[in-house]
C-alpha cells in the first residue's frame, strides 16, 4: 500500500499486524521495557519494517533508537520514516544521494475527533474539507488533511532542523481520476492523490537551498489513510548527488 506513494528510490516495508518475527537489539527494548503489551508490540512491528527496508537498500540491520524530537536515528547515508496506528505499521528508507528527506503517515480512515480541525487547519484547507468528495465512497477529507501534515513535519524536521507549527504550512489536494496509477498502481477501491504543502516559514536545507514547499502523495484502501512526502536529493551538474548527509538522522 505505502509502495504506491512513495518514488522507486524509496524502499518500503509495511505490516498491517504484529510481526512476531521481528526482534529487539537491547537498547531498542530498554526503551520499552516498562510499556503496555501493544505499545512494544508496535514498536518491534515498526522496527522489523525499518530493518527489512534497509535489507532492501542492501545495508545491515540496526537498531533504530531516537534522536531530537524522537526523529528516528539512521544509519550513515540513509534518510528514512516510520509511521504506526491502530492495524498498520510501515517504514519507507532511502540512500541520501536519492532522496534527501523522507516523512510518513499512517491514520485510521475515520473523522477526527471533534476539535481537531478546527485546531489544525487554515481556512484554505477548511474549505477542501468541507468540499463534498466526488463519487460514492467515504472520503474524510479531515484525516487525509490531518495525516498529509504530520508527514510534511515529519520529513521538515531532519530536513531542516527547525520545528514547524500546523499554522506554517498551508497545503493544497489533488485526487486522482479513476484508474490514475500512483507509483506502481494502486489497489482497486484504493482512492489516491498527491498534495503540496506552501510553507511560510521557509529553511534551508543540508544543501544550503532554501525549502519553501514540499510534495506528497496520499492514498485511501483498507480503511486506512497513508501519506508520504519525499525531497528528491539534487543533483550537480555532472549528475552527482551532492556530498553530505540530513542532519538529525
Amino acid at each position: 500500500m505505502i509502495e504506491d506513494v512513495v518514488p522507486q528510490e524509496a524502499r518500503a516495508s509495511e505490516a498491517f499486524g504484529p510481526d512476531g518475527a521481528a526482534v529487539l537489539y537491547p537498547e531498542e527494548a530498554a526503551l520499552v521495557a516498562a510499556a503496555p503489551n501493544e505499545r512494544r508490540e508496535e514498536f518491534t512491528t515498526v522496527r522489523g519494517c525499518a530493518r527489512r527496508a534497509l535489507a532492501a537498500l542492501g545495508l545491515p540491520p540496526a537498531p533504530v533508537l531516537p534522536g531530537r524530537r524522537n526523529a528516528p536515528r539512521w544509519p550513515p547515508g540513509v534518510v528514512g520514516s516510520m509511521t504506526h496506528c491502530a492495524g498498520y505499521r510501515a517504514a519507507v528508507l532511502a540512500r541520501d544521494g536519492d532522496l534527501m528527506a523522507v516523512g510518513i503517515d499512517a491514520e485510521p480512515h475515520r473523522p477526527l475527533p471533534r476539535g481537531v480541525l478546527e485546531a489544525t487547519a487554515l481556512p484554505q484547507e477548511l474549505a477542501w474539507v468541507r468540499t463534498p468528495p466526488a463519487g460514492a465512497a467515504p472520503l474524510h477529507r479531515d484525516r487525509v488533511l490531518f495525516s498529509a501534515k504530520e508527514a510534511v513535519y515529519k520529513a521538515w524536521y531532519p530536513l531542516v532542523g527547525t520545528e514547524l507549527d500546523f499554522e506554517d504550512a498551508v497545503i493544497a489536494f489533488r485526487e486522482d481520476g479513476p484508474g490514475a496509477p500512483a507509483g506502481g498502481g494502486p489497489a482497486a477501491g484504493a482512492r489516491t492523490g498527491s498534495f503540496r504543502a506552501r510553507i511560510s516559514r521557509p529553511g534551508a536545507g543540508p544543501d544550503g537551498h532554501p525549502v519553501s514547499a514540499l510534495t506528497g502523495r496520499w492514498i485511501v484502501h483498507r480503511g486506512l489513510v497513508v501519506t508520504a512526502v519525499t525531497v528528491p536529493a539534487r543533483r550537480s551538474a555532472g549528475g552527482a548527488a551532492p556530498a553530505g548527509g540530513v542532519p538529525g538522522r
